[in-house]
Parts: structure tokens; C-alpha cells; sequence
């Protein structure tokens, strides 16, 4: 048995002061600091933030290393360098890549999700598949050479390790595959990459899309006269990712759509290979990148996913908004696990569920994770 005494506890709707948090694989029980049960190893937090551990369910990579590059290693130092920024877990995200890649990344996360869960890394959660299923009008950073019609089947085939697929809705005729998946699976089907009208997109999260990919990315933009993807998102009950770098998305928006989406508001990365290393030559799916500062590119200039980890994400929207920091954490903690499912027993600080803590400072620097009651990072 374990204790955290000394710290500000942030719960989904509140900060508790004076009190400890009880905790073996699962939480227990919160204490006044003084009740600690005997016997207890005791952690103290030094009056840091005791928050749910953060879960980043769109990341391509970090540390040199990207989920498409189908490296077993590769996923494994990406894990153990996420634990270091407090994500207790995560989901790997390809981009639009070959699909005998996509499927062989599939393999290789599906074989090392039960792994995972005892490592020193963060936990694997499944995968996110970015594409291949997207509009070549919008690819972004997508490789078009590789961008293919959607499939659900393959979707389904794959469904017990693909729990998010970003597609364009306009490039699935009567939105017949978006259907498929969705009544066939408990795969999530998000919208991005896409030149989707207001109407299109609108009819699209009917057919059954549940989140919009990295919003005012890759998609038609909000116009008074055409409200596009962004005003269907913003007007629909649909979940939304965020990337909070402060160079995709002006900081007067981060609140602006909190206050428009409230608790289906989630920060994600966008995470490339380039995060936590120097300004540089990379690559993305077969492509060059280039990182100045904060900023990855295309030889084009195209932009190109980010170098966000998702604790400077909490701090960043902190830092630009009037929001508390249980809200900012729900948005990197309680929202994806409910989006993915798995609310009953993560992201958040509750009796029974799963003891994922990070103990973080008051710019959100990460001083220890813990994952299932176990210590896997101290600074």
C-alpha cells in the first residue's frame, strides 16, 4: 500500500488540499493527511499537483521514433519517454501509409498491448490509424501516393487494435463504410483531412463519426457563409482534439472551444518523431519534415504534426485561459478515456479505478508517474 500525502489532489470537478490519496493497483481511498493507514509507504508531494495520469490518443512519435515505421523498439522508446511527460497511456498513430504497413503496425501493437501494462513506459492502449482513408485536397502532411478508398473491412478485421480511424466522410460514398464500422465494431471513427462541406460533415457524425481530427487542421474552415468542418464540430455533439502548441491553434481559441465543447473538448499532441529532439531534418511517412522551434514543416511548408507533449499542452491552455486546472487535466485525462471507453477505470482520481497518478509542478513538469499503483518514473 502506497500514499501521496501534501498535495493539491485534482479530482474531475474540484482540487482537494489536506488530504492523501490511498492507493495499491487501484485507488482505495483519500485521507486526511494525518490518517494515513499504518504502515503505508508514504510519498510526499511537496505541495505539487496530484493529478490523473494523462492519456494521448494522437501521437505519431517522440524521440526519433514514429509508430509508422513498424519497430516494435521504436514503440517501446516512445512509451518509456512519454511516461517522463506523465502519459500513463497512449495509442500510437500511423499516418496514411501502405496498407500492408498499416496492418503490419497493427500486428505489432496488438502483440504488445498485455506488455505493455507491466513496463517501465506508458501503457499501449491500442492504435490510432491518421488515414489512409483521406482527401488528397486536404492531406496535409498525409503522403498522397499512399491515400486509398475506405475500407471498413479492414477496419473491422483489425477493430480489437484500431480503436480510432480519422477518414474523410466525401470520399465514402452515402457514407456506406462509416456505417459499416460503426455497426460492426467498436471502432471510432473520426473526421479529418477532409473537404467536407457543413452539410456533408453534419450528415457524416448522423452516419455515426464521433470526433473531429486536430480542429482547424486539414479541413474546411469556418465561414459565415460556409460553416465547413470547424462549424459542424463546434454546432454538433461530437468530440474534438486540440492541438495546444500555440503555433497550430491561436491561444484565443483554446477557450473560446472549451467553452463550446466543454467535456468533449480533448488535447492531443500530434506528436512526430522530432518531439524531444533538436531543430532538424526528419522524416514522415516517407516524406521530409523539418523542426525550427516549435514548428515542423514539409520542404513545402506544408505544416507537419507538432513536437507538443501533452503536459506543456495542460500548461499551455493553462497559462492562455481562465480555466481551472482540473478542467484543462480532464481534457488531457477523463475525455479521451471516455471517448475510448474506458472512463470506469481511467482518467480520473476515484475510489476503484485504476491508480494512473502523475505528481506534476506548477508549470506541469512531471516529477513522478505512476501506472497501476506502480512507480514507472521519478525525476
Amino acid at each position: 500500500m502506497k500514499a501521496i500525502k501534501n498535495g493539491k489532489i485534482v479530482l474531475k470537478d474540484r482540487i482537494l488540499t489536506g488530504k492523501a490519496l490511498v492507493f495499491e493497483e487501484k485507488i482505495l481511498d483519500i485521507v486526511d493527511n494525518e490518517n494515513i493507514p499504518a504502515g503505508a509507504e508514504v510519498i510526499d508531494a511537496n505541495g505539487a499537483y496530484v493529478a490523473p495520469g494523462l492519456i494521448d490518443i494522437h501521437i505519431h512519435g517522440y524521440l526519433g521514433e514514429d509508430a509508422s515505421d513498424c519497430k516494435p523498439e521504436g514503440i517501446r522508446i516512445m512509451a518509456e519517454g512519454l511516461v517522463k511527460k506523465g502519459v500513463t497511456g497512449f495509442l500510437p498513430t500511423t499516418v496514411t501509409i501502405p496498407r500492408e504497413d498499416l496492418e503490419k503496425v497493427a500486428s505489432i501493437i496488438r502483440s504488445m498491448m498485455e506488455e505493455s501494462k507491466t513496463w517501465m513506459g506508458s501503457t499501449i492502449l491500442g492504435m490510432n490509424a491518421e488515414g489512409p482513408y483521406v482527401n488528397p485536397k486536404k492531406k496535409g502532411a498525409q503522403n498522397e501516393a499512399y491515400i486509398q478508398k475506405p475500407d471498413g473491412d479492414f477496419i473491422i478485421k483489425n477493430s480489437d487494435v484500431i480503436k480510432i480511424n480519422t477518414l474523410a466522410p466525401e470520399m465514402d460514398k452515402d457514407f456506406a463504410e462509416i456505417k459499416k464500422i460503426v455497426t460492426n465494431s467498436g471502432t471510432i471513427i473520426s473526421m479529418g483531412h477532409t473537404d467536407a462541406t457543413y452539410e456533408q460533415a453534419s450528415a457524416a457524425i448522423t452516419a455515426g463519426i464521433k470526433v473531429i481530427t486536430h480542429l482547424f487542421n486539414a479541413m474546411t474552415p469556418l465561414n459565415h457563409r460556409a460553416p465547413g468542418v470547424v462549424g459542424a464540430a463546434l454546432d454538433h455533439d461530437v468530440y474534438t482534439e486540440l492541438i495546444c502548441d500555440t503555433f497550430h491553434i491561436h491561444p484565443a481559441l483554446f477557450s473560446i472551444v472549451y467553452k463550446l465543447k466543454k467535456d468533449k473538448l480533448i488535447l492531443i499532441t500530434d506528436c512526430l518523431r522530432s518531439g524531444g529532439l533538436a531543430d532538424g531534418e526528419y522524416t514522415l511517412g516517407g516524406q521530409k519534415v523539418f523542426l525550427k522551434g516549435i514548428e515542423c514543416r514539409l520542404e513545402d511548408g506544408t505544416i507537419a504534426g507538432s513536437v507538443l507533449t501533452l503536459n506543456k499542452a495542460v500548461y499551455n491552455v493553462l497559462e492562455h485561459t481562465d480555466m481551472t486546472v482540473y478542467e484543462a487535466v480532464n481534457c488531457a485525462s477523463l475525455h479521451p478515456a471516455t471517448l475510448l471507453g474506458i472512463q470506469d477505470r481511467k482518467g480520473s482520481i476515484e475510489l476503484g479505478k485504476d491508480a494512473d497518478i502523475i505528481i506534476a509542478d506548477e508549470k506541469f513538469d512531471i516529477i513522478k508517474t505512476i501506472i497501476g499503483g506502480t512507480v514507472r518514473y521519478e525525476a
